[in-house]
């Protein structure tokens, strides 16, 4: 493309660069028109010289960046007012409109609008901290995951073909003509089937996620400071300011172990994760526990066959909690209620969840349930 056709400022820009990249091709300036002598002189040839060139003065080159253009005057620095210009506005602007708000939900990495990750302060799945290193949440990462995978990996060489999955539920025999065409029946002694254990490997080798604490206040629905005593106690235990909940249905004394209005208070409880969940932990295994005399620790039982395990604490156990027994004089000792902690982890049947909790001195009594 011809230099002629380009626009008048593409030209300069790039007769500008031309000249710095190319300086032995640079034009000499031309001299205005009344410079010129009126009186041609003639060469040694005889030939006239070429007639003078219009009066234009050149291109000028444009800045080559933003710290050559000229600095404001003092009267505009003093004339410039942001605060003012936004009070003298009609009608303001909403405090959040320069606000970010992160999309509820992630709708693909095709949607321009995506919520940030966990670990940004925008995100609503942040979760401030770590603000200090238990020694429990160390020993796991140091010794118990390492272990726990030593014990439960099963090597399975690359490219082996899975082993089909046979079928779970049982098949109605063919003994009546009555039970053609019938669904499969569910498995004996359960209504579900259990969690598939996957094999262990360095991906899911089971850790504990969260606790619940929570305690059942029969006597909220007569006396409500008994309410009060049990959210101050679980608060003090866990750190974390106890949730109420309500009864669903009314119930009789006469037909239950006690009587409850619906719409009444009849519960509190807590959930903990993060570092008060170590913290938790390590004061349940390593100074209540030990400091009980009869204290034989948690049933085998216990488990719900999904890798969660609970056990309950009396009303004296709660009482000889170090954050509890601190200020013991600010509960009524009939009023601390009992406590019961469940254990939550990732392990997807009871094993896994007893091997994790006996590593860190959790003792287990009893008949155990896998």
């Amino acid at each position: 493309m011809a230099l002629q056709q380009l626009p008048l400022r593409l030209r300069s820009l790039s007769s500008a660069i031309r000249h710095r990249a190319m300086p032995h091709l640079r034009l000499p300036t031309h001299r205005p028109a009344s410079t010129v002598s009126e009186t041609p002189a003639l060469s040694s040839a005889g030939a006239a010289p070429p007639p003078p060139l219009p009066s234009s003065s050149p291109p000028t080159d444009p800045p080559s960046s933003s710290h050559d253009a000229p600095f404001p005057t003092a009267s505009q620095i003093a004339a410039y007012d942001p605060v003012a210009r936004a009070r003298a506005r009609k009608a303001q602007l909403p405090p959040s409109r320069y606000r970010f708000r992160p999309p509820r939900f992630d709708r693909g990495p095709l949607h321009p609008h995506r919520p940030p990750p966990a670990s940004s302060p925008d995100s609503r799945l942040f979760y401030p901290g770590p603000f200090s290193l238990p020694r429990f949440a160390q020993t796991y990462t140091s010794t118990l995951r390492p272990d726990l995978m030593t014990l439960r990996y099963t090597h399975i060489p690359p490219a082996t073909p899975r082993p089909a999955t046979p079928q779970r539920l049982r098949a109605w025999d063919a003994s009546s003509p009555y039970y053609a065409n019938r669904p499969l029946r569910p498995p004996r002694g359960a209504p579900h089937l259990p969690l598939l254990a996957a094999p262990i490997t360095y991906r899911n080798v089971p850790a504990v996620t969260r606790l619940t604490v929570s305690a059942v206040v029969r006597e909220a629905a007569d006396n409500s400071a008994y309410l009060h005593v049990a959210g101050m106690v679980l608060q003090a235990m866990t750190g974390t300011r106890a949730e109420v909940h309500f009864a669903r249905k009314s119930q009789v004394a006469g037909r239950a172990t006690f009587s409850q209005k619906a719409g009444k208070p009849i519960a509190v409880s807590v959930r903990v994760e993060g570092e008060a969940m170590w913290h938790l932990l390590g004061t349940l295994v390593e100074v209540v526990g030990p400091g009980i005399k009869e204290w034989r620790g948690m049933r085998g039982s216990s488990g719900d066959g999904a890798g969660n395990l609970g056990c309950g604490l009396s009303a004296e156990v709660v009482g000889a909690w170090p954050e509890v027994e601190v200020n013991y004089d600010r509960y009524p000792p009939k009023m601390i209620p009992g406590v019961d902690i469940i254990i939550h982890t990732t392990a997807t049947n009871d094993r896994d969840a007893r091997l994790l909790l006996s590593g860190t001195g959790l003792p287990f009594y009893g008949k155990h349930r896998n």
